[in-house]
C-alpha cells in the first residue's frame, strides 16, 4: 500500500503538504497542487479513511436508515437504497446502512458518534418518533417520506395523494361506479405510515368528488390472505367492478383468483396497481399501474443531503408527480344487467 511519505518523495514535496493538498485547510499554489495530485493518480495512493476523517472532520458517509419490516416489500426498500448508495457514490460519499427497528435511538448513535456526515431516513410514519430529536440535531438529513408535520425537515416522495386521485380517476372515467382498494398489511396503517395514509386521503377524496363507491381492505398478502379479503369485498360490494392494488404481495394472488372464479380481466374487473414497473410488467395480465419511481426517490434524496453538506441545501418539501401508465388491465365497466 502507498503511503503518504511516498507520494510526497514522488512530488518532491514535504509530507505536510500532500496533507494540506489533501484536506483543502491550507493554501497551496497550483502548480505544486498539480504535482502533489498527479504523483497521487501515478501511485494510485488513497488516503486512509480514519485519518482522513479526524483530519477535516468529516466521515465522507452517509447514513441510511431504512428498517425491515415483514409487513413492507422488501425489493422496492432495497430498489431505493441502492439508488442512494449509487447517487452518494456518485458524489464521493459511502452509505451506512441501517436496517434495525431502532426508532430514536438509531438517530442519537449516529449523531453522537460522527459515524456519518448526514442522515436520510425512509419508512416515515406521520407521527415518526425520530423526528423530534431529529429537528434538535444540527446533523443535516433527509427524508423519503412525508410526515404529517414536515417543518423544519426536508423531504423527498412520491406525491402518494396524487398517487390515490390518479387511480380513481381513470376507473370512473371507464365507467366504474363500485371500486375496492386492497391496501398494504394492517400493520402499516396501524403505524400509520405516511405513503399509505396518504394514498388512502387521495383514494377517498377523489371518490367523493366524483360520486364512486370506495371500498378499502386491508390485506397481508399471500394467497390465503387474498382469497379471504376478496371474498370479503364480492359479498359486502357484490358490484365490484374495479379494484386498485397498493401490495405487490397481493397482486398475483389477486389475479389467480379472479380467474378461478371466472372473472375476466379487463372485459369484468378492471385492476389497477400501484407498485414498480417490474411487478405490473410480469404480472400474469399486465397491469395498469402507478410505478414507484424508486431511482428518482433515492437521486433526489442525496442530491438534497449534499447541498445541505455543501452549505447550499434548505428545508423543502419534494413531491414528485406520479404517472399512469395504462396496460391491459383496465377498461370500460361491464353493462349492470
Amino acid at each position: 500500500m502507498v503511503t503518504l511519505a511516498e507520494v510526497a518523495q514522488h512530488a518532491g514535496v514535504s509530507a505536510s503538504t500532500v496533507s494540506y493538498v489533501l484536506s483543502g485547510k491550507r493554501s497551496i499554489s497550483a502548480n505544486t497542487r498539480q504535482r502533489v495530485e498527479r504523483s497521487i493518480r501515478e501511485l494510485g495512493y488513497h488516503p486512509n479513511a480514519g485519518a482522513r476523517a479526524l483530519a477535516s472532520s468529516k466521515s465522507n458517509i452517509i447514513a441510511l436508515m431504512v428498517p425491515l419490516r415483514t409487513d413492507m416489500y422488501v425489493p422496492v426498500m432495497m430498489e431505493i437504497a441502492i439508488a442512494v448508495a449509487t447517487s452518494a457514490r456518485a458524489h464521493g460519499y459511502d452509505v451506512l446502512l441501517l436496517t434495525g427497528e431502532e426508532g430514536p435511538d438509531a438517530v442519537r448513535r449516529v449523531a453522537g458518534s460522527g459515524l456519518a456526515d448526514g442522515m436520510i431516513l425512509m419508512d416515515v410514519e406521520l407521527d415518526d418518533e425520530r423526528l423530534p430529536l431529529l429537528r434538535e440535531t444540527d446533523q443535516p438529513s433527509v427524508l423519503i417520506g412525508l410526515p404529517a408535520d414536515t417543518t423544519g425537515l426536508t423531504c423527498v416522495d412520491l406525491d402518494f395523494r396524487a398517487t390515490g386521485a390518479l387511480c380513481v380517476e381513470h376507473l370512473a372515467k371507464q365507467g366504474h361506479q363500485d371500486i375496492a382498494v386492497i391496501g398494504e398489511a394492517p400493520a402499516v396503517y396501524e403505524r400509520h405510515t405516511g405513503f399509505a395514509e396518504r394514498t388512502l386521503e387521495g383514494l377517498r377524496s377523489r371518490s367523493r368528488e366524483l360520486g364512486v363507491r370506495l371500498l378499502h381492505r386491508p390485506c397481508e398478502g399471500g394467497y390465503d390472505a387474498m382469497a379471504v379479503t376478496l371474498a370479503r369485498i364480492l359479498d359486502e360490494r357484490p358490484g365490484t367492478s374495479g379494484i386498485i392494488v397498493q401490495n405487490e404481495s397481493a397482486v398475483e394472488p389477486l389475479l389467480a383468483l379472479l380467474r378461478q372464479q371466472g372473472r375476466a380481466v379487463p372485459e369484468d374487473v378492471s385492476v389497477v396497481a400501484i407498485c414498480p414497473d417490474q411487478v405490473a410488467t410480469q404480472a400474469s395480465v399486465r397491469l395498469t399501474s402507478v410505478a414507484i419511481p424508486a431511482q428518482e426517490m433515492g437521486r433526489h434524496a442525496v442530491d438534497h443531503l449534499v447541498a445541505k453538506l455543501d452549505g447550499r441545501g434548505s428545508d423543502e418539501v419534494v413531491l414528485i408527480a406520479p404517472e399512469l401508465t395504462v396496460r391491459g388491465s383496465t377498461g370500460p365497466a361491464p353493462s349492470r344487467p
